[in-house]
């Protein structure tokens, strides 16, 4: 937590709580029916302009994990794949790094 405050105080692209936002956006996101998504991914969601894009706070928890030290950074990350594993497997048409290998 010390580091994550540390980040949040002298990174200029994070403010006060900007982490923690964004892991509940995250959560919150990755625990709704798979018919809600399908509806996001299609059509947006015109609630986030107001209260957070979950998407937009996935990158920044990535970014922050670039940031931190390899300890701080593991601890971050198994979090975070606790919560990805709730997507499911990832879509071959739309998994990047798959498409970087070929």
């Amino acid at each position: 937590m010390s580091e994550i405050v540390r980040l949040e105080r002298t990174r200029n692209y994070l403010q006060p709580g900007d982490v923690s936002s964004a892991f509940r956006l995250w959560k919150d996101y990755v625990h709704r029916p798979t018919r809600e998504l399908w509806h996001d991914d299609e059509f947006g969601n015109v609630h986030w302009y107001c209260c957070g894009n979950p998407l937009e706070g996935r990158a920044l928890l990535d970014g922050v994990i670039q940031a931190m030290s390899l300890r701080g950074a593991r601890e971050i990350r198994k979090i975070i794949e606790k919560l990805d594993s709730f997507m499911g497997p990832p879509d071959p048409a739309t998994d990047r790094r798959r498409w970087r290998a070929s």
